[in-house]
């Protein structure tokens, strides 16, 4: 009984070592992400994952800083091995679904999408990222009740405002566009990006004035 008891102990303690040496892979690896160093983040998850080859989350990590390398075709299997594992897991399939995008798999980001709704409907990023990829295929209808739905569960995201008003642009509802940069301003009067859309949405209804104080305005934030 000692003798099992004894081995149980040094089986926890080597466990714990291996999970903490994982965990240390991890951290470094994040640290020389936020620096700029891909490849050597990519290989301390590397060194993780074969520590804990069964953590879905180790995956989704090592797929993200692949993608930010520009390397879609691993992150893509990055996500692939993450639903493998963890299959209810939303957030892998909004990532595999972004990382199609990037490869121009339209339909496939969209079928993503769906999986991960269908996972977790309160997700308003899966909804916004459905619109895109809805507009990029012309269903502008699509995409703007994505929007809808995304501002719906996440009121406060500037970003959305903006991109809806885009996707109405596109449909012609130049009022309705302006309505959602003026929104999204509100939220975050230092998004640029808004004033200068909402400018050229001011231009197109011969807002002459008002477009000249957006653009402007957007020098103004524009880093020099």
């Amino acid at each position: 009984m000692r003798r099992t008891l004894a081995f149980i102990t040094l089986l926890l303690i080597a466990t714990s070592a291996f999970a903490a040496t994982a965990e240390d892979y991890f951290t470094s690896g994040m640290a020389k992400k936020a620096k700029g160093d891909l490849d050597g983040a990519i290989t301390d998850y590397d060194k993780a994952i074969a520590l804990i080859p069964d953590n879905a989350s180790a995956y989704i990590i090592r797929g993200a800083a692949k993608k930010a390398k520009g390397d879609i075709d691993g992150a893509i299997t990055d996500y692939d091995k993450a639903i493998a594992l963890k299959p209810d897991d939303a957030a892998a399939y909004v990532l595999r679904g972004i990382a199609k995008i990037a490869k121009g798999d339209i339909d496939g980001a969209i079928t993503d999408y769906d999986k991960a709704i269908a996972r977790k409907p309160d997700d308003a990023s899966a909804y916004n990222n459905r619109g895109i990829a809805k507009k990029a295929k012309g269903d502008l209808d699509g995409a703007i009740t994505d929007y809808d739905k995304a501002i719906t569960l996440k009121p406060d995201d500037a970003e959305a405002y903006v991109i809806r008003g885009i996707a109405k642009i596109a449909k012609g509802d130049i009022d309705g566009a302006i309505t959602d940069y003026d929104k999204a301003i509100a939220l975050k009067p230092d998004y640029a990006e808004a004033y200068i859309i909402r400018g050229l949405a001011k231009q197109a209804k011969g807002d002459l004035d008002g477009a000249k104080k957006d653009h402007d305005k957007t020098i103004e934030l524009t880093p020099k």
